[in-house]
């Protein structure tokens, strides 16, 4: 079986053909469901949603991994109190083994990516192969990879949203954190043939807020690429100030805003569950179909 760096080095123009052949890589192999949470816009609150997600499933008793995917300004350590180190660098350059590289707390896991490291800047290597080349190599190892993708429309964070199996779109009520979003998904369907997104609505202030934003975009989504959007929820803004968010947003205590996530990891993983079913029943009835015909 071809190696996705293998795939990934004969990259030519002809995406979606080249994307259906890693597809069938992971399809053929994978164990641990790969989520990407993305965004059109920065600052909509990716990284903050990626990891309360992440840890949120590992209380679950899902083993998990987070991969820091903005491979040299990373906020993931930073965000969890965490120092600051260069060990992405370390597992590029072959100094460590991706073991050693791992920040672990139960069944969280996280691979932080580095913060302005000037060899990893003049190092030569490409994000995309490095970060399949990890879920590859340890996909039946946990239940769910995410990958916390640098906003925009790169091509490396484009060809890691299209690679994994769903794709989590954080988005914000203002206007360019709504078109710079349509952009994201019009890229994804029309060079990856990606026709299924998840959206999560971020810093909302009102109920009414949230029904307008869900219905803009995914009305217009569907209008004019033909594209499914399936809405988790949304997220409250926090009244409280830059310094205490994310000790407040993270925080696993009974306060409204973490009730309110919740409903938004069970909407997810009760999609997931509902996917394994599915999936079991046709082989579960061309098992019945055989003991009939003996």
């Amino acid at each position: 079986m071809e190696r996705a760096s293998e795939w990934l080095n004969s990259f030519s123009s002809n995406y979606q053909d080249e994307l259906k052949d890693l597809g069938s890589i992971s399809q053929t192999t994978n164990k641990a469901v790969t989520v990407s949470i993305t965004g059109g816009k920065g600052g909509v609150g990716k990284t903050s949603v990626s990891l309360k997600m992440v840890k949120e499933l590992a209380s679950l008793g899902k083993k998990t991994l987070l991969i820091d995917c903005d491979y040299n300004l990373s906020n993931t350590a930073i965000k969890l109190g965490l120092p600051v180190n260069n060990t992405f660098y370390s597992l590029v350059s072959a100094e460590k083994t991706f073991e050693e590289c791992l920040y672990k707390d139960g069944n969280f896991h996280l691979l932080s990516a580095c913060n302005g490291s000037v060899d990893l800047f003049d190092s030569e290597f490409r994000l995309e192969q490095v970060i399949i080349d990890i879920i590859t190599s340890h996909q039946n190892e946990y239940d769910y990879i995410f990958l916390d993708c640098p906003a925009g429309l790169s091509r490396e964070s484009l060809t890691l949203n299209a690679y994994c199996d769903h794709r989590i779109v954080v988005v914000t009520p203002d206007r360019a954190s709504i078109t710079d979003s349509y952009s994201l998904v019009k890229v994804l369907s029309k060079r990856f043939g990606v026709n299924e997104n998840h959206l999560l609505v971020n810093m909302l202030n009102s109920k009414s807020q949230y029904v307008k934003v869900v219905k803009t975009l995914s009305e217009t989504i569907e209008n004019y690429l033909g594209c499914r959007t399936k809405v988790l929820g949304g997220v409250h803004k926090l009244d409280t100030v830059s310094s205490q968010f994310d000790r407040y947003f993270l925080d696993a205590g009974k306060n409204g805003h973490h009730q309110n996530f919740l409903q938004v990891v069970k909407k997810f993983t009760d999609e997931m569950s509902r996917k394994s079913i599915v999936e079991m029943i046709p082989s579960h009835l061309n098992e019945l179909k055989e003991q009939e015909v003996h």
